[in-house]
């Protein structure tokens, strides 16, 4: 047994909960990788959505998509994740999504994500996210204004009900240059 990496294993946790015919949110499309694997798992009967405040990500994203075959099932959309409501369909019930913190890596490291928007946006998922389904968080922070998010996200968290809510922390603790720290929240 290896330990996976934290991108690895937040597919590992969405292949337990994410069925053909979910509806799912990549709530940072950046490259795309999430989208397509969401977009795979759910299959021609479910749907992603996906958001991005760059187009470039976008458009190379809808290009790996129509490649694959997946297109039909995914909505990608120009706009940040913290306006994901104004998006979805009424009453739309998620059984996951995902959100990958800090910068779309090999492009501009000054468009960044913040705590005050991220936070928002995984609050629009908690309140449409089935019982059982997950949000995950992989937090890249070893950039200018990644530890401040953390910090933000790591109190928001820790302040989830409970009852409501399991939250977990998925960090390797002993790796040099700031290792991504997982956190998955589960409806109970």
């Amino acid at each position: 047994m290896n330990l996976e990496s934290a991108l690895r294993y937040s597919h590992t946790l969405l292949d337990q909960v994410v069925q053909p015919g979910d509806t799912v949110i990549d709530a940072t499309v950046g490259n795309g990788n999430d989208t397509i694997y969401l977009a795979s798992a759910v299959g021609k009967s479910g749907h992603v959505y996906g958001f991005d405040v760059q187009s470039a990500g976008l458009e190379a994203t809808k290009t790996q998509l129509l490649l694959t075959g997946l297109l039909n099932q995914t909505t990608l959309i120009h706009d940040g994740h913290e306006h994901l409501s104004n998006h979805l369909p009424e009453d739309t019930q998620i059984t996951a999504a995902i959100f990958n913190l800090g910068y779309l890596p090999g492009s501009d490291k000054s468009v960044i994500t913040h705590a005050k928007t991220t936070i928002s946006a995984v609050e629009q998922c908690l309140k449409i996210l089935q019982r059982g389904g997950l949000v995950i968080l992989v937090s890249y922070y070893g950039h200018p204004g990644g530890k401040d998010e953390l910090n933000h996200i790591q109190t928001f968290l820790t302040k989830l009900p409970q009852k409501e809510f399991q939250v977990l922390n998925y960090q390797f603790m002993n790796q040099q240059n700031d290792p991504p720290i997982l956190f998955a929240i589960q409806k109970r």
